[in-house]
């Protein structure tokens, strides 16, 4: 959908469409999302269920296109909708579908297992499967890296002036992080912070252990010093400044190499590929989901990243347990997604990642 022609806007309002125009727009669209192609007047006129003419309908779709909700691609004498048709029947009349009570179930079962055999991360990149599954695109989640669970913290120092903070997850990975020392700290003051923190770790993030310190602040003036105090502040500062980075997930790529239907189809993968490879420019997208509640849907050019690929994004938010949110779980995919089936699917998904980040198992 890169090829067409630039777009009048904005759509018109959909009470200015009549019955007519609105039911032959909506059997457009639908049929783009069900099979990519475009469709013309004689097939509308076997399945629109008013009787109209080939002929009545090509006015109306000559109005639609004039409207900049539909354009005919050069290869075909049918009609595809635009981007902003697109945007303008997600907005104003698409009818979501809902989760089932077996799909519910089922996206519990799997998070849920997923989380307890293994770690949250594990439920995370469980959630980029199933949605990678349910939408035959690439699933994929956006977290902070103060959201994964913790095993063991260590300082270790490397000169008079300097340590290393190492810290191991639950999944085994380690991180590696540079520390200045407080002048003038005591010879066992690493140590002390060492097994300050790993007392209070118990599988915690490092966000609820920063919380948590914070809370025990008078505690911690009991038991420790002032300068090994201030030892335990400038690590955890030092590990939850650099990782709070941005931790992408992706999975499911290889879907949306299924279904294509002409080397139009490959180029656009393609340059989807590409896009998906720049995860900063992911990131940044995804990250723009964070600023409400609720899904957001960003079609095709509507952002740079998806300009070239003619891509789309579902994507919905997450919560830690002080409903902060945390991170953004989502599908990418071609501009002609099912929206109705995946929106309600990705909403209820950032729902059960919430909880499971809230503790409710």
């Amino acid at each position: 959908m890169t090829d067409q022609n630039p777009l009048p806007a904005p759509a018109p309002p959909l009470n200015v469409l009549n019955e007519r125009a609105r039911e032959i727009f909506r059997q457009i669209v639908e049929s783009y999302l069900t099979t990519g192609e475009p469709v013309g007047s004689r097939n509308l006129a076997r399945i629109l269920p008013m009787g109209l003419s080939p002929a009545s309908i090509r006015n109306v779709m000559s109005d639609l296109e004039h409207s900049g909700l539909i354009f005919a691609p050069h290869t075909s004498a049918g009609r595809l909708p635009t981007e902003l048709g697109l945007r303008f029947f997600v907005d104003a009349m698409m009818e979501l579908g809902d989760v089932g009570r077996d799909e519910q179930e089922r996206i519990e079962a799997q998070m849920r297992a997923a989380a307890s055999g293994h770690t949250f991360e594990s439920a995370l990149a469980e959630a980029s499967i199933l949605l990678s599954g349910i939408s035959r695109g690439a699933g994929v989640v956006l977290t902070t890296k103060s959201n994964v669970h913790l095993k063991h913290i260590e300082f270790v120092r490397l000169d008079p002036a300097r340590a290393l903070v190492v810290l191991v997850s639950n999944d085994g990975s380690v991180e590696n992080r540079l520390l200045d020392l407080p002048p003038g700290l005591p010879a066992g003051a690493l140590q002390e912070a060492s097994n300050y923190l790993n007392a209070r770790l118990q599988g915690r993030t490092l966000g609820s252990l920063r919380q948590q310190i914070e809370a025990d602040r008078q505690a911690m003036k009991r038991e420790l010093d002032a300068i090994t105090e201030r030892l335990v502040d400038a690590g955890l500062a030092t590990t939850v400044g650099p990782s709070e980075a941005r931790q992408l997930i992706v999975r499911g790529q290889a879907n949306l190499l299924d279904d294509l239907r002409a080397a139009e189809d490959l180029e656009r993968i393609r340059l989807l590929f590409n896009d998906l490879e720049t995860q900063k420019d992911v990131i940044d997208l995804l990250a723009r989901a964070e600023d409400g509640d609720g899904v957001r849907i960003f079609i095709g050019s509507e952002n740079k990243l998806f300009s070239l690929s003619g891509s789309s994004m579902i994507a919905a938010p997450f919560r830690d347990g002080q409903q902060k949110i945390v991170g953004v779980v989502g599908v990418i995919g071609p501009t002609r997604l099912n929206y109705a089936r995946i929106v309600p699917m990705v909403d209820y998904t950032a729902r059960v990642v919430s909880r499971l980040l809230d503790g409710h198992r």
